[in-house]
């Protein structure tokens, strides 16, 4: 086998090999238990519907109380937000 020729084998190995370790990563971001979390949403960046807007990424205001987000479980009371929507104790920044 030329030089080049096992340069090139050598690259086409690196990138299976990292393509298969991001397959095994984004199997596992899965696996975590997420929840809704209300109230700390940027304006336009909410993951779905809210009671004044049909589609993802549709909420007016940052922090709307009714916008949400998954977040990994146990996250959102430490953002200040909440599980409810509009609930007392909405983030408001």
């Amino acid at each position: 086998m030329k030089r080049s020729d096992a340069t090139i084998a050598g690259a086409i190995a690196g990138l299976l090999t990292l393509v298969a370790g991001g397959s095994a990563y984004a199997a596992n971001v899965h696996c975590v238990e997420r929840e809704r979390c209300f109230g700390v949403v940027k304006a336009g960046q909410n993951d779905c519907s809210t009671a004044s807007s049909a589609c993802s990424g549709t909420a007016k205001a940052d922090f709307q109380k009714d916008a949400w987000v998954y977040l990994p479980k146990g996250t959102c009371g430490k953002l200040g937000g909440t599980l409810k929507t509009g609930a007392p104790g909405t983030a408001q920044k």
